[in-house]
Order: C-alpha cells, then structure tokens, then sequence
C-alpha cells in the first residue's frame, strides 16, 4: 500500500468536523447570548485537510435571508471566542479558524418546491381541460 494512499472510509478531517458541529451548536444554544442567534442550526462543518480553517454552514429556522445575513455578520465577530472554547475540548494541536456562511439551501429547496407544485397544478388544470374537451366532442356526435 502507498504511503500517500488515503484509505477508505470516513477522514479525519469528518470526524473532526462532526465534532466541531456538535461543539459549535451547544455553544451557540449555551455560550452566545445575541437573540439573533436564537433559531441558528448549524448544518455542517467543512475542515481542511491541514485543519487551519473550518467552514461552517448554518440555516435559521423561520427566518429569511435578511436575518441569515445579520446572523452570519454575528458569528463572524464572535468567531474568536467559539474558537477558544471548542480548543478547549478538541483534541489537536491547532484549532481551525471559523469561517461563517449562511446556508440558502433550505430556501432554494423550499422555493423549488413551490415551483414544481404550481407547474404539476397547472398540468392537472390542462389535462383536466383536455377530458372535458374530448367528453363534449363525444356528446355532440350523433
């Protein structure tokens, strides 16, 4: 086997990042007391390979983009403080700096949905119209 081969399976770099999310999400429930940050999930933790830097995706729960953008801008400036407290509990010699990006995803997903329910509404209104159609032009047959 190659030294450089990396092997099967779940990287150090996930298993760092799974604990980074859990840590970050008690902390920001417990450590940062901003109500903007009430409703913040964090959806996942990206580490590099050289874990120098951390990204970090979260949502916010019933809110719109506006809040996701001032939510980002207050993890941003409390970055430094979250760092110190997940070295505390992480296990390696450095502790990656965080970098803060608010998640779309549940959004787009959301609109997209909305999109295909109306496209398959209006296909049911128009085949529904195609029936009808074809049932009149059955009737006036003689």
């Amino acid at each position: 086997m190659s030294r450089h081969r990396r092997p099967q399976g779940f990287q150090r770099t996930d298993r760092i990042g799974d604990h980074i999310q859990r840590e970050l999400a008690s902390l920001i429930r417990t450590g940062v007391k901003d109500p903007r940050l009430a409703m913040v999930t964090i959806q996942e933790v990206r580490v590099s390979r050289d874990l120098t830097w951390a990204d970090v995706y979260f949502t916010v729960l019933g809110q719109d983009a506006e809040a996701g953008q001032q939510a980002e801008q207050v993890l941003g400036g409390a970055a430094g403080f979250l760092r110190s407290e997940l070295a505390r509990d992480l296990n390696t010699r450095t502790t990656p700096r965080l970098r803060f990006h608010y998640d779309r995803l549940p959004e787009e997903a959301s609109r997209l949905s909305s999109l295909i329910a109306q496209a398959r509404s209006s296909d049911a209104e128009l085949r529904d119209g195609d029936q009808d159609d074809d049932a009149q032009d059955d009737d006036q047959q003689p």
